[in-house]
This record gives C-alpha cells, sequence and structure tokens, in this order.
C-alpha cells in the first residue's frame, strides 16, 4: 500500500490537494461535467431556503462561489477548498466574503455558524464521509441545510472495464458505493430530504482527449497503489483497442454516476439518547 493511502482505498487529501492546484488554471476549460453537476445541485436547493451565511465547500475555481452569491445577494458567503492552488484562482473572481483553506472533515468554522452548506463533486475524495455529515451538522444552525453531489460506483465505467481488460490493474479512482450513501446518510444526525443517483455521460473523439480532460481536472488517478512508471505503447494501443468497443455514433463515452443528496438540520432535537 502507498504511504499516503487512506483508509477504503482512497487517495490521500495531500495528493488531491496537490492535482487540484495544479489544475486549477486549465480546470474551467474542461469543467463541463462540474458546470452541469453543480447546476443540478442549485436547482435542489429549497425553494424557500434564504441563507443568512453559506458556504461552498470545495469552491475549486469559485464558480458556484460566484452563483450562490449572485443567487443569494444579501449574504454572507464563504468558500473553503483544501487546495491552496484553487483559492488562489478564486479569489480575486469573487462571489464570497472569505476564501479560506480548509477541509471537510474539520471545518475552520464555528459551530451553529452557517444556514446553507453547497459541496458540489468534492466529498467522493474524503475517506470518512460520516465525519463530514457530523462536521456539517456541527456547523448548520437548526433548519440549516447540507447539498451535496458526489460521485460512486459505475463512475468510468468504461475506462475501468477496459484496463481490466488489458491488465487487470485498478488504474481508476474508486468511489462509494451508493449505498453507502443511503445508509449513511441515513444513520447521521441531519434528516434526509433527498438522494438520487443520476448517470451523466460525456462523449470523446478519443482515448487521448478522455485521458487529458481528467488530466486538465485534477482527476486522473489518484488511487494509492496505482501502477507508476510509464505506461508501454503495446498497452496503450490495447487499452485503446478496447475502449473502442464502448464507442457510441457521439463518441468514446464516459459515464460519471452522480449521487445528488439534500439533508437538513433538524429545528428541534427529537431522537433521544439512550443509555446503553
Amino acid at each position: 500500500m502507498s504511504e499516503h493511502a487512506q483508509p477504503g482505498g482512497l487517495p490521500d487529501k495531500r495528493q488531491v490537494a496537490a492535482s487540484f492546484s495544479r489544475a486549477a488554471d486549465s480546470y474551467d476549460a474542461v469543467a463541463e461535467l462540474q458546470r452541469s453537476v453543480g447546476a443540478q445541485l442549485l436547482e435542489r436547493l429549497p425553494a424557500s431556503l434564504q441563507p443568512a451565511r453559506w458556504l461552498d465547500l470545495g469552491c475549486g475555481t469559485g464558480h458556484f462561489t460566484r452563483a450562490l452569491g449572485a443567487r443569494f445577494p444579501r449574504s454572507e458567503g464563504l468558500a473553503v477548498d483544501i487546495a491552496e492552488g484553487m483559492l488562489r484562482h478564486a479569489r480575486p473572481l469573487g462571489g464570497a466574503a472569505h476564501f479560506v483553506a480548509g477541509d471537510a472533515e474539520a471545518l475552520p468554522l464555528q459551530a451553529a455558524s452557517l444556514d446553507l452548506l453547497f459541496s458540489s463533486l468534492a466529498l467522493q475524495w474524503c475517506a470518512d464521509f460520516p465525519q463530514v455529515l457530523r462536521e456539517a451538522a456541527r456547523v448548520l444552525r437548526p433548519g440549516g441545510v447540507l447539498a451535496f453531489s458526489s460521485l460512486c460506483v459505475g463512475t468510468l465505467q468504461e475506462l475501468q472495464g477496459s484496463w481490466q481488460a488489458v491488465d487487470g490493474f485498478v488504474h481508476v479512482n474508486r468511489f462509494r458505493r451508493f449505498e453507502d450513501y443511503q445508509r449513511l446518510c441515513a444513520a447521521g444526525e441531519l434528516q434526509l430530504l433527498s438522494l438520487q443517483r443520476q448517470a451523466e455521460v460525456l462523449h470523446f473523439p478519443d482515448l487521448r482527449s478522455l485521458t487529458a480532460s481528467l488530466k486538465d481536472l485534477g482527476a486522473h488517478n489518484l488511487n494509492p497503489g496505482r501502477p507508476g512508471g510509464l505506461t508501454g505503447r503495446a498497452r496503450i494501443r490495447a487499452l485503446i483497442e478496447a475502449y473502442e468497443g464502448f464507442r457510441q455514433a457521439e463518441g468514446l463515452p464516459a459515464t460519471y454516476q452522480v449521487v445528488y443528496g439534500v439533508l437538513q438540520k433538524p429545528l428541534s432535537v427529537d431522537r433521544m439518547e439512550h443509555p446503553q
């Protein structure tokens, strides 16, 4: 196992932060999926929600920080990301009052200080999702909302299947099962309002375009124990041949299984703790 491995086979957050920092300047140009998913997450916010203070967690280049700022112009906005490079890119573009380096599993915020915690396509990198939910419950005020999108098993299934046919190694990032999201959200302190899984399919003219887009997004393979060194030409030819078996009229498909969750902190504690 890699020295940077996290529990559950997820990548180390230092590697994630460094990868996304390097991608800050190229990210927006290839962020079609991120734009689409974040826009859908915005649409899932409760219509009556008018937060006095909100947080964009995993803000990246700040696209949805600015969208939230425009939607809630009288509110105080905060933006947090683990990648300093993303914050340096986002901060001059505005949208929030503060841009802060921080971790979803240990938010640099006081308890009961937010009315909305918005996080789009960031929490899949967190190894301890129950801790993410505990932190959300801690920083939200009663009635406050956690709205998140993430990725689950089945993401990049075509690429994974093609590599499996070539060498059997894991070349694609691992993600939680949708059933794990269901179980963990139901077990937490927040009330689950909605949780859905939806497939988003992007198409590319060739394999090089697909892998380049993953690199520009900072989302190429970050698995612990991933194969190192250069990939031989013969293996790349075999991978291209295997992936061509998935080709559709629109091009080579890349499927993302997206999880959308909306949870709310109860107005009052209605779950009594029972002595063991």
